[in-house]
Order: structure tokens, then C-alpha cells, then sequence
């Protein structure tokens, strides 16, 4: 059990399958999910995307843009949570406030069930664990080492400000069958003279093959485990009093 916090700077928790099916093309899939999750999830949209397939040709990769399927969205009725579906995709996202893993888990363990179900995926391609965090500062700047314990290394040659930052590293666990990726970033401010940062935490399966279906809510736990560790070993006490951490009991 992890630290717990009254204001955490979750903004978003979400987690992602992807599978190989039958039929990739059945979008009749999704009406029957909602079915299924109407009474949870009664609002509905629809939501057409893009994506880039990069292909080898003549020495180089070529990107070619491809329509991807539409993916229905169901939401809940304060809009605080939702579910994302197409034939072989399912997310299930949180938004704040966050409700606590203990609660988040076992609605994605739900949802994944009734995916399971109906449309009967001959296997998995991939599940991510995300973890959004923002942080907001009414100041135009700040200094990172007060609030972080990862941030980019600047020789102290160069000016001290920045404007802008990106830090991004991928780290390979379970020897090799996982990775994370971790990312600090600068984003939009919601307000002038502030400071906004993205601490991005996304921890991936990207050998399919050694998970059964069977072992998916332990692979959430020890993907979970390692993003809640990761996070706090990249912040500071000074951001801790900005969350409030709860005593335990």
C-alpha cells in the first residue's frame, strides 16, 4: 500500500488493451458492449480516428496515414469516467477525482470481462497502464529540483531559465517483457504568468506472449506497483505537502 493523498495531481488514469480477433471489422461488438454497460455508462459517442503505418520501400520508411476504425466512447453521466471500444480495442479511462486503485482495478477487470465475452479475442497484443499527473504553479518560474527528482540535466554553461521541457526515458522490467515509459514535460498553463507540468508515467506489455488471460489482474498490480513507486521516487516532500498526503490509519 502506497502513499495516499487528499489533492493527488492525477488527471487522468487510464487502461488499454489491444487484440487480435476474428473479425477486426465487426462493429456490431461495441453495440453489444453498451448493452451491457448502459446502465453504468449511459452517454455515447462516436469517435473516428487516424493513425501512421510506417512501411520499408526502396531503403527508407515511408509513412502512409490510414483511417482507423471508429471507436465508440460510453461514458458515465458526469462524465468522470468512460469506456472506449471498438472490435479489437478496449480503454477504460478515469478522469478526476481520482477514485483510488482499489476501486479503479476491479472496474477495468469488469469491463475487460465483458469485452472478453462478446467478442471472444483469439489473444492480447498489448495492455498499458497510464498514470497523467499535473502539476500547477502560479509563479513564471520554478526551480525543478524543488519539486522533482527527475529533470533534464542543463550544464550550468548554458542559461539557467528554459522556456519549454521534454524528458523522456524508457526503462525495460521483468526482463524485458514490460517497459516504462516516464516523461516530464511542460504544458499549457490554464492561467498567465504560471507554470504547468505533465509528470507521465505509462507502463506497457510488450511480450504478449508470456501473460495468459488469467494472469491480468496480477500484471496490473505489479504494473501498477511499479508506476506508484516510480512516481514517488521522481518528486520531493516540498510536492508531497502540495498533495496532503493522508496518515494511514
Amino acid at each position: 500500500m502506497g502513499r495516499k493523498y487528499k489533492n493527488p495531481p492525477i488527471v487522468e488514469a487510464l487502461c488499454e488493451f489491444q487484440f487480435v480477433v476474428h473479425d477486426p471489422g465487426d462493429m456490431t461488438i461495441p453495440g453489444i458492449i453498451y448493452e451491457r454497460v448502459k446502465e453504468e455508462f449511459p452517454l455515447k459517442q462516436q469517435q473516428l480516428g487516424f493513425g501512421v503505418k510506417v512501411e520499408p520501400k526502396e531503403n527508407i520508411f515511408e509513412q502512409k496515414f490510414e483511417m482507423l476504425p471508429p471507436r465508440m466512447q460510453y461514458l458515465r453521466e458526469d462524465k468522470t469516467a468512460l469506456v472506449q471500444v471498438s472490435p479489437d480495442f478496449l480503454v477504460v479511462n478515469h478522469l478526476k477525482p481520482y477514485p483510488t486503485w482499489e476501486k479503479l482495478k476491479p472496474l477495468i477487470l469488469k469491463m475487460f470481462g465483458i469485452y472478453e465475452e462478446i467478442a471472444s479475442p483469439t489473444k492480447i497484443k498489448r495492455i498499458g497502464l497510464r498514470y497523467i499527473n499535473r502539476l500547477d504553479f502560479d509563479t513564471s518560474t520554478i526551480e525543478l529540483t524543488d519539486f522533482f527528482k527527475y529533470y533534464p540535466y542543463v550544464p550550468h554553461e548554458l542559461p539557467k531559465d528554459q522556456s519549454s521541457l521534454l524528458c523522456r526515458v524508457e526503462i525495460p522490467y521483468e526482463s524485458q517483457r514490460d517497459r516504462l515509459s516516464l516523461t516530464l514535460a511542460t504544458v499549457l498553463p490554464e492561467k498567465l504568468n504560471s507554470v504547468s507540468l505533465i509528470l507521465d508515467l505509462y507502463y506497457v506489455l510488450i511480450d504478449p506472449e508470456q501473460i495468459t488471460k488469467d494472469k491480468i489482474p496480477d500484471w496490473l498490480e505489479q504494473a501498477h506497483s511499479v508506476i506508484e513507486n516510480v512516481f514517488e521516487n521522481c518528486i520531493t516532500d516540498k510536492s508531497r505537502g502540495r498533495f496532503e498526503e493522508v496518515e494511514k490509519e
